[in-house]
């Protein structure tokens, strides 16, 4: 998780005596015969920087919804602050919703858009023009107060919502892809302020991305979400490191999987036969598994070794193969080596040298190793 100028975050979520901000309790969202939310419960804390993720379609956006009262569960129900949500419409819940779009007034200036919610609350005009003030200062843009959105960047333009959604003081800020417009740079550049301004409000932020990175740059946890069902809560570290199923391991960041039988295991090691790897694969012992039991062991591409000579004479966690592929990204290279039965690895190295200087290229007969404590071994 990205920390520059953002102060430690405590983990109540570690603290069993800890009372949740947010309780999503047994929620069910179905539209017909659809069930776009199944059964979620989630415990989300004050001050939290909670992420939604999962593909097009899992059911994210719906609970969102659901938070904000635009929505309301088929069954189950939302508590924030020990208040029950169900019949309490989206103007009285202590939540404010950022929007994808932004849906900013075309033809309002950008200090008239951010004061807008303010209105109806029949604050004197000097109080008013203040909170308006201190908002666009939080967000750099107490410049471009008398600026049109057209008039803006992408990037101002987003600010501009984020400040108009602060305004009113929520307990709890919901953005729904808050920064899907930006080019990547710009996203880079401005998950660093979306945490800075978090931690200055010191409210609750829960956020749906499809965007893996930006989930574990942003987040103190995330909840990985498929057809409607949480698959997995933890923080970032933990969902990259520790997943607890194959769509977890394949769908936060890339991952390698390969599918074998427990053969037993010694020195705190598991031993797993696998057709597809062509060797025997070494796993630190998680749990326990039975022997003969069908699992699949799931390796992160960052932590394989490329060699041309092979590393063990024991060809334990070691596979031959030849670069099929290679992908040049500046920063590290992308390989995609076909193993002697067929498989696709997929490998990331660090480009230490410059590209004059590469060891390993094209059809190069290549050999992939890993330490037994760099690949976890699943069950489903």
């Amino acid at each position: 998780m990205l920390t520059a100028q953002v102060k430690a975050v405590d983990k109540p979520w570690l603290d069993p005596t800890a009372k949740p901000q947010i309780v999503i309790e047994n929620v069910r969202k179905t539209f017909g015969a659809f069930t776009a939310v199944d059964n979620v419960c989630l415990q989300i804390y004050t001050g939290e920087m909670f992420a939604l993720v999962g593909a097009s379609g899992c059911g994210k956006t719906t609970l969102l919804r659901m938070l904000a009262g635009f929505s309301h569960p088929s069954s189950g129900r939302i508590v924030i602050e020990d208040a029950d949500m169900t019949d309490v419409p989206p103007y009285e819940r202590p939540v404010n919703m950022m929007f994808q779009s932004y849906a900013l007034f075309p033809h309002m200036t950008v200090e008239h858009n951010v004061g807008y919610g303010l209105r109806r609350l029949g604050l004197e005009r000097s109080i008013l023009h203040k909170r308006v003030q201190d908002a666009l200062e939080m967000v750099q843009l107490g410049d471009l107060a008398k600026r049109k959105p057209h008039q803006l960047s992408g990037g101002q333009r987003q600010r501009v919502a984020l400040a108009r959604a602060l305004i009113r003081r929520p307990k709890v800020l919901l953005l729904d892809e808050p920064l899907s417009a930006l080019d990547k740079k710009l996203r880079e550049q401005t998950q660093f302020e979306l945490m800075n301004i978090q931690a200055q409000v010191g409210i609750t932020f829960v956020f749906v991305t499809h965007d893996q990175d930006e989930a574990m740059a942003l987040s103190t946890r995330i909840a990985v979400m498929d057809h409607g069902c949480v698959l997995q809560v933890g923080e970032p570290a933990a969902i990259y490191e520790f997943p607890r199923s194959r769509f977890v391991a394949d769908f936060v960041g890339t991952a390698n999987l390969f599918e074998g039988t427990v053969v037993g295991g010694d020195l705190g090691f598991i031993n797993v036969h696998s057709n597809e790897a062509g060797c025997r694969l070494q796993v630190d012992r998680q749990g326990d598994f039975a022997d003969q039991q069908r699992v699949w062991v799931a390796l992160r591409p960052e932590k394989i070794r490329v060699s041309k000579t092979p590393v063990s004479a024991e060809g334990i966690n070691q596979i031959k193969g030849v670069v099929w592929e290679l992908g040049y990204l500046g920063n590290r290279s992308t390989y995609r080596i076909k193993t002697t039965l067929g498989k696709i690895v997929t490998v990331f190295s660090q480009n230490e040298r410059r590209t004059s200087d590469w060891t390993i290229d094209w059809s190069d007969e290549v050999y992939l190793s890993w330490a037994a404590n760099s690949a976890v071994l699943l069950r489903e």
